[in-house]
This record gives structure tokens, sequence and C-alpha cells, in this order.
């Protein structure tokens, strides 16, 4: 595969390895191509989850919210699953 660059990204790499975050061209793209790659894995978990909760509330699922107390509850459980996520990430990398 050949690949064509622009002259700042170029310049972009060439700097990373100069500064000894990478020792060859090769493999700051392996890196940036990793990154691509997660970040396509989690757009498509967010958008199957969007799928999920679209079909869940068609079929009049879900979960009512009418107080201040359950609106943090619910923000408290959203917050521990990004956290957990977030330290699953991190342990896979």
């Amino acid at each position: 595969m050949e690949v064509r660059f622009t002259d700042d990204q170029k310049a972009f790499v060439r700097q990373a390895i100069e500064s000894g975050r990478y020792s060859r061209e090769e493999d700051a793209l392996q890196e940036a191509l990793s990154l691509w790659e997660g970040r396509e894995r989690r757009r498509a978990e967010i958008l199957a989850a969007v799928d999920q909760a679209e079909a869940s509330f068609a079929r009049g699922e879900g979960r009512r919210i009418t107080t201040g107390e359950e609106t943090a509850q619910l923000a408290n459980e959203i917050k521990r699953r990004g956290v957990s996520r977030l330290a699953a990430d991190e342990n896979n990398r």
C-alpha cells in the first residue's frame, strides 16, 4: 500500500521521531492506525447502543425519571459504567 502525506503530516511524524517519541515512521503510523481503529470500534458500539435504545423505546420499555433524586441516581450509574469502561479500555492497551 502506498500512502501520501501532506508536508505538515510528514513534519509532524519527523518531529515525533526527533523528540524520541518514536524510533521509526512505521511506529508512529501503527499507533495512529491503532487509535483510529479503537475510535471506530467505540463509534460502532455507541451506534449499536443507540439502535438498541431506540428499539427499546419503540417497544415501550424504558425508565421513567420524574424526580431530581432519580436523575442524580441515573447520572451516578452512568458515571460508574463510564469509569468502568475507561478502566477496561486502559487495561486492554
